[in-house]
């Protein structure tokens, strides 16, 4: 097996073999005693497994969100930096080594740092396009001086610029730690020389320290210190995420039960439960509220009003999306999140929404919100992570095979919105399988770059494949479709495809992407740097 990228471009052949595939379980016949079709039989075990069951709801209670206008999900919450300056003050002595390395041996020097650590921070702030709060510098000859301070217990991570000695001991915070140290950008640090043996080594040839790795330090690059933070405020909103799923939690083609379990040791997520009939039962009393009606259609005209819209499908199918829409933007504000996914697609929901969820799964993504089909978390963890890095929607896909350095993406629920803010041209179609309801087909534009991940089912190693969109084809197939081309071998990409959903992002994020899932112990397998290595 060849190594996997760790990253910052060092490797480990840790990741699992592939596992064998079962039938999708997107179609009732062929789900059998493998798929996740919630009866009422079985969702009660499936609740157990997956967190509390919402009940007892009433559309009159959770129609608040429709009252005003329709609900918008809750911002991704800061990462919050502590900032550290170790420095060492010497005392001068005649003819002996009094001093270390290092330019930040006084007072007045530490304080001048202190300015210009400050300054740096405020920088990241003001052009950071994620959420983070640093608190003020605190400058220390020891690092363990913060050890069990308010400002370190209220921290998500910890900055220590090692201008001293004493960093040893940080390893202890149980928090994300990352190392600073200058070298050309000056006075250079003490850490510049003795980080690799003394601290990340102990006074041996190999790494010993568990949470804090090579990729961890930082050389004088702001812009370095920057896409870390970027990468560690999207776990921060990616663990213990709420999902509120619809039908049920699942995984594709995989034992029931087994893989919300995984999600919920891996990253401790919380998977709130809503029956389907507890959802048709909301759709129906929706149904009958003249004013959600009349909300939904006006929401549906302006939807269809947008430049580049075209309705290829019956417009009474786009205004039951805009109703279903309002109904699971509803229920996640009762259920306290941002993230929906609902199981049993299409045969299930169809017949109780009148129409097919795909337009209103891209509506949410739009707004915001996460919201998923298939209800496979397997992949749904990687599109919280998407999402949660880079504040932008994610396009949940079935891969094809790869050949002649492309690979055809493609599903129905595809959002318009995939660079947060352009509304990209779409004509509204049915779903594809059923030729029933909307699903929009998005004309994303060529030469996007995309970042695309394929999680395995064992949650132990995450496939990484950067490539661009050469085409955007008409198939007979689902309706949103990306031929995405890329460089390394098609034998690699053939080989090394893991699990069978892949997240799409716009943009690059694989490195940031692989430093977050070494911390929740997922390998990451960076295709594009394996070929180039």
């Amino acid at each position: 097996m060849q190594n996997v990228d760790q990253g910052d471009g060092t490797s480990n052949s840790g990741c699992p073999p592939r596992g064998a595939c079962g039938g999708c379980t997107c179609c009732p016949d062929a789900r059998g005693d493998r798929g996740f079709g919630f009866s009422r039989r079985n969702f009660l075990a499936a609740a157990a497994i997956g967190g509390t069951a919402l009940g007892g709801l009433r559309w009159t209670t959770i129609a608040r969100a429709a009252q005003e206008g329709v609900a918008a999900p809750a911002p991704r919450q800061p990462l919050r930096v502590f900032p550290v300056l170790v420095w060492d003050e010497p005392l001068r002595r005649p003819m002996a080594s009094w001093r270390n390395w290092g330019g930040i041996h006084s007072g007045d020097a530490a304080g001048r740092e202190v300015a210009r650590i400050e300054a740096e921070l405020a920088a990241i702030s003001g052009a950071a396009d994620f959420p983070v709060q640093f608190d003020r510098v605190v400058s220390v000859h020891d690092v363990r001086d913060v050890a069990g301070t308010a400002p370190l217990r209220a921290a998500d991570a910890v900055v220590v610029y090692g201008a001293g000695q004493a960093i040893d001991g940080c390893q202890d915070f149980a928090k994300e730690v990352i190392i600073f140290q200058r070298h050309r950008s000056g006075p250079v640090y003490l850490q510049y020389e003795i980080v690799s043996p003394r601290f990340l080594r102990q006074h041996t040839d190999e790494a010993q320290l568990d949470g804090i790795r090579f990729d961890d330090v930082v050389t004088d690059s702001v812009d370095e210190l920057a896409w870390r933070l970027r990468a560690l405020c999207g776990l921060k909103n990616t663990r213990r995420a709420k999902v509120l799923c619809v039908g049920g939690p699942g995984g594709w083609a995989q034992p029931e039960g087994v893989i919300p379990e995984r999600v919920r040791d891996v990253w401790g997520l919380e998977l709130p439960t809503v029956t389907y009939d507890e959802l048709g039962r909301l759709i129906d009393e929706a149904r009958d509220d003249p004013a959600t009606v009349a909300l939904a259609r006006r929401r549906a005209t302006v939807y269809l009003e947008l430049p580049g819209t075209r309705l290829e499908t019956k417009r009474e199918f786009v205004e039951s999306c805009f109703l279903l829409d309002q109904v699971f933007r509803g229920l996640m504000t009762e259920a306290d999140c941002r993230a929906l996914t609902i199981n049993g697609c299409m045969s299930t929901i169809m017949p109780k929404a009148r129409t097919s969820a795909c337009l209103t799964l891209s509506t949410l993504n739009d707004d915001g919100y996460l919201a998923f089909c298939e209800s496979d978390f397997v992949v749904i963890p990687a599109g919280l992570l998407l999402a949660n890095i880079t504040g932008r929607p994610v396009f949940m896909n079935d891969p094809t095979y790869p050949h002649d350095g492309v690979i055809t993406l493609a599903h129905c629920t595809g959002p318009r919105k995939m660079d947060g803010d352009t509304v990209e041209p779409a004509r509204i179609l049915t779903h594809f399988e059923s030729d029933y309801g909307a699903a929009p087909k998005v004309a994303m534009p060529r030469g996007q770059t995309l970042t695309n991940i394929a999680p395995d089912f064992e949650s132990k190693c995450w496939m990484g494949l950067l490539g661009t969109i050469q085409d955007t084809p008409f198939l007979p197939i689902c309706r949103n479709q990306i031929e995405l081309a890329y460089d390394p071998p098609d034998q690699l990409v053939a080989e090394r495809m893991r699990g069978f959903h892949w997240m799409t992002c716009y943009g690059d994020a694989m490195r940031e992407v692989g430093y977050a899932i070494r911390r929740v112990g997922i390998a990451w397998d960076n295709l594009n740097g394996a070929w180039q290595t």
